[in-house]
């Protein structure tokens, strides 16, 4: 078997030295995290998971509503007491509050709303510009084609 040549290295005072300072990290070892906890922000954890919960319940409301009015022409009649009614327009006014909460940190941050618990926020905030754009739709082919919009109270064109 042929044996491999020898190699020699040079010992370690050959090498260039250019100070003999000991060497410093430019950045201190301890890592030091700043994220907030979603629990911690200050109260903000319970907001969040309110907005969650009134999106995923105003945003489907909405969807009926909306197709309510193209069919029909007319929103959700007023139901027993007017609680039909009076779901749609809280509906219409969370939407409102969550898109005009997300412009708001848009304009303040340079992102959106955060993620929220389990991404929630951010998924209601998504449906909430989606039914935005429904309602900008919906309502102008309705005045367009109908030449009006139902007020928010039963009047003399729809379940007065």
């Amino acid at each position: 078997m042929a044996s491999l040549p020898a190699r020699s290295i040079a010992p370690a005072s050959k090498f260039p030295v250019l100070s003999k300072a000991p060497l410093r990290r430019p950045f201190p070892s301890a890592v030091t995290c700043k994220a907030k906890d979603a629990g911690s922000a200050g109260g903000l954890g319970a907001v969040e998971i309110a907005a969650s919960a009134g999106g995923l319940l105003a945003n489907p409301v909405i969807g009926v509503s909306l197709y309510v009015l193209r069919t029909t022409g007319c929103g959700l009649p007023p139901g027993a007491g007017g609680v039909l009614g009076g779901l749609e327009g809280l509906s219409y006014l969370v939407v409102a509050g969550i898109v005009g909460w997300s412009l708001y940190t848009k304009v303040k941050t340079g992102s959106g709303l955060p993620g929220g618990p389990f991404g929630l926020l951010g998924a209601v905030e998504g449906l909430s510009y989606l039914s935005v754009l429904a309602i900008v739709v919906v309502f102008g082919l309705q005045f367009f084609e109908r030449g009006y919009l139902p007020g928010p109270l039963p009047g003399d064109q729809c379940f007065g």
